[in-house]
């Protein structure tokens, strides 16, 4: 394999994503190529260790475009540092605790309401009847108000 000009191919099975992933990421801007002489994709081996980094971050829930801002730090032909990961952990870290704290709140806020199976609208915390709370914006806004903005 040479490691310097790595095909789409190459590059799909070290990191173990469709060829199309790849072609998606590029699109979006998180990876990059250039073209051979039969006007081909390849890559240079950093793209190894982006493509592993958005991995890592989908898993940890971080979207496409959260990763996109974080990689618009980095230079654009260089293989992320332990220094980069650092910085771009960091950042995700805050944003994944906001995320964990709330999902607990809902988890817990939902148990008693559901806990019975009898979904009692005198006792229901999300009952909403003529759409009173209209007014304090979409969404579910007494959950919403219960776990609090994050």
């Amino acid at each position: 394999m040479d490691r310097q000009n790595l095909s789409v191919g190459q590059v799909a099975k070290r990191c173990g994503v469709a060829v199309s992933a790849l072609h998606f990421y590029e699109n979006k801007g998180l990876i990059h190529s250039s073209r051979n002489s039969g006007n081909q994709r390849r890559y240079s081996p950093d793209v190894i260790r982006r493509v592993s980094i958005i991995k890592a971050a989908q898993k940890m829930g971080v979207g496409l475009n959260e990763i996109a801002e974080a990689f618009a730090s980095l230079p654009k032909h260089k293989a992320p540092s332990r220094e980069d990961w650092q910085q771009l952990s960091s950042g995700w870290q805050a944003m994944l605790n906001g995320r964990i704290r709330y999902l607990e709140r809902l988890r817990d806020y939902l148990t008693g309401c559901i806990g019975c199976g009898c979904l009692s609208m005198a006792n229901c915390p999300i009952y909403n009847p003529a759409d009173k709370l209209e007014d304090q914006g979409p969404g579910p806004v007494i959950l919403e108000q219960a776990n609090g903005s994050d």
